[in-house]
């Protein structure tokens, strides 16, 4: 089965040679770009690609004109809670009223509160409302995605979210990786015995979890009045042991040491990073641990943004990712995302694009599959609307820049 794109605009994120896994530091401003080109897919996969005046004679089985549109690698979302029983408006009421994140927290609200109604949901329910979410962001240019289970924090509610996941991943819509996240926080029961929560996880959770294949990363939110360094130390050695790599919540509202601990680990990536200084800078330097940002979540809890500009110009990657959740931030959608990091984290849209396309594939361990337009890759695609250039698209926000989608190399 044969596809050939032509007359594309501008084809963005071009590579030619060796698989590249990062972008950083100035290095992110530069999105590679072909003007007036064509690309052809090959049973699912890039096959090659180049500038309209060397189209190859071929007859392919389906041919699309895209002129005057844009084609770029699907987006990479590599931080969600998709997998999640209702939403939670009262608390967006509560947190105008000036109720803080924590305080709501205390109160047994945010992750608790999604606990509870979870521990009550049918599964096939889950599941189905779950599907619903994952094809809305693909409409969206997303192309694979990570989802963390988290909600459920006991073993059979953890393994029903994961099985959910799994289920999501088998129908092969798009790449889907999963996080265990019972660590997320402590369930009501354990909250006067921490250490024994910490046990369950170890010695009842996470045996099961690997034992069924249903995890790829363990994550833990390593931050004050929740999982501290000494505990999210002990559930990393632990996930080591089964053969999961870490993935970690850390300083979304505390310098918590959750950054140092994900590098001392070699955690995939560190995620959230609103509070990040020196030491953070210095420790992301020493190892190979991907700065995740989750700007559209500082956004929907009014608190500050991270430090986009300091980690570029210290020579590291960023990747940018949604964490859609029902609590602070019930958004999947990739183009806003975009739209915040360029508003009020000062980055430019190339360099956005290249936190949610090449980095966003390397937060999931993907770079050989996704992130960019190469030979051989999963061609996993998006055709814009009719457009300009790639700075329209978070120019654009609250519009939605796909005009058609391609996944596995079929026309959506």
């Amino acid at each position: 089965m044969q596809t050939l794109i032509t007359h594309i605009k501008h084809l963005y994120q071009v590579e030619t040679g060796a698989v590249k896994h990062t972008v950083a530091g100035a290095d992110m401003a530069h999105l590679p770009e072909l003007e007036n080109a064509w690309l052809l897919i090959e049973n699912g996969r890039i096959h090659s690609f180049g500038s309209m005046d060397q189209v190859p004679e071929l007859r392919a089985d389906e041919s699309i004109d895209a002129s005057g549109c844009l084609v770029l690698p699907a987006w990479v979302d590599s931080h969600t809670h998709l997998v999640f029983a209702a939403p939670r408006e009262e608390e967006f009421v509560d947190r105008i009223k000036g109720v803080s994140y924590e305080e709501i927290a205390r109160k047994g609200g945010g992750i608790l509160n999604s606990a509870r109604r979870l521990r009550d949901m049918d599964e096939e329910l889950l599941y189905e409302q779950s599907l619903q979410r994952l094809h809305q962001v693909v409409a969206q240019g997303t192309g694979a995605i990570e989802i963390k289970s988290g909600y459920g924090l006991g073993t059979e509610a953890e393994l029903k979210m994961l099985r959910v996941i799994r289920r999501l991943k088998e129908t092969n819509l798009i790449p889907v990786k999963a996080s265990f996240l019972a660590a997320h926080a402590y369930p009501v029961e354990y909250k006067e015995n921490k250490t024994a929560y910490i046990k369950l996880i170890i010695d009842e959770m996470l045996p099961r979890v690997a034992g069924e294949g249903l995890a790829d990363y363990m994550d833990a939110f390593c931050e004050e009045g929740f999982f501290s360094v000494a505990d999210t130390e002990q559930l990393l050695e632990a996930a080591w042991k089964y053969g999961l790599k870490p993935k970690i919540h850390a300083n979304q509202l505390h310098y918590s040491g959750g950054v140092e601990v994900g590098v001392k680990h070699n955690a995939v990536s560190v995620d959230h990073l609103e509070c990040v200084g020196d030491k953070e800078i210095a420790a992301l330097q020493s190892g190979n641990t991907m700065p995740t940002l989750l700007p559209a979540a500082a956004f929907f809890l009014g608190i500050q943004y991270q430090p986009a500009r300091r980690i570029i110009d210290a020579g590291l990657p960023v990747c940018l990712a949604s964490d859609y959740n029902p609590g602070s931030c019930p958004s999947g959608n990739m183009n806003l995302l975009m739209t915040i990091a360029c508003t009020q984290l000062k980055m430019t849209p190339a360099e956005a694009i290249n936190a949610v396309t090449l980095n966003g594939a390397a937060a999931l361990e993907l770079s050989t599959e996704m992130g960019t337009i190469a030979a051989g890759k999963r061609a996993n695609l998006i055709i814009t609307r009719p457009m300009n250039n790639a700075n329209f698209i978070p120019y654009d926000f609250g519009n939605n820049p796909v005009g058609r989608m391609i996944l596995n190399g079929k026309l959506m």
